[in-house]
């Protein structure tokens, strides 16, 4: 994680872990709790990055959000709690690739492609729609 808005190095967060831990578990339970996230934790810094091509181009950019660092924990509180259960519970099949840490769009294809490999190397028909 890098520094947000407010300028606090998640390090600092960490040194400080045992003095804060009570507080901010009281803020993100009363948070969950109520479903609203502190105004200040709303607070984003947009930076546009230059992807490439010519830079006079705005569409050669991509906008990238800064978010103070306690709503980046939060955040990743809640994915967490939203997503353990999920998996320990196998909601997911293993043939998700989507949302699922580790895999992505090229594992979802190689898998595609193993797959239908395997099918035609057994000689059966394939049909693919795009």
């Amino acid at each position: 994680m890098s520094m947000g808005p407010d300028e606090i190095h998640p390090r600092v967060l960490r040194e400080l872990a045992e003095v804060l831990t009570k507080s901010l578990s009281i803020i993100y339970q009363q948070s969950w709790l109520t479903g609203e996230i502190p105004v200040d934790w709303r607070l984003s810094i947009v930076t546009p990055i230059h992807k490439k091509g010519r830079k006079e181009d705005p569409g050669n950019y991509r906008p990238v959000r800064m978010t103070l660092v306690l709503g980046k924990v939060m955040e990743q509180i809640i994915f967490s709690a939203i997503t353990w259960p999920v998996q320990d519970n196998q909601v997911i099949r293993p043939s998700q690739h989507g949302f699922i840490k580790g895999r992505s769009c090229l594992t979802n294809l190689i898998s595609f492609y193993g797959n239908m490999t395997c099918l035609v190397d057994e000689g059966k028909a394939v049909d693919v729609f795009t």
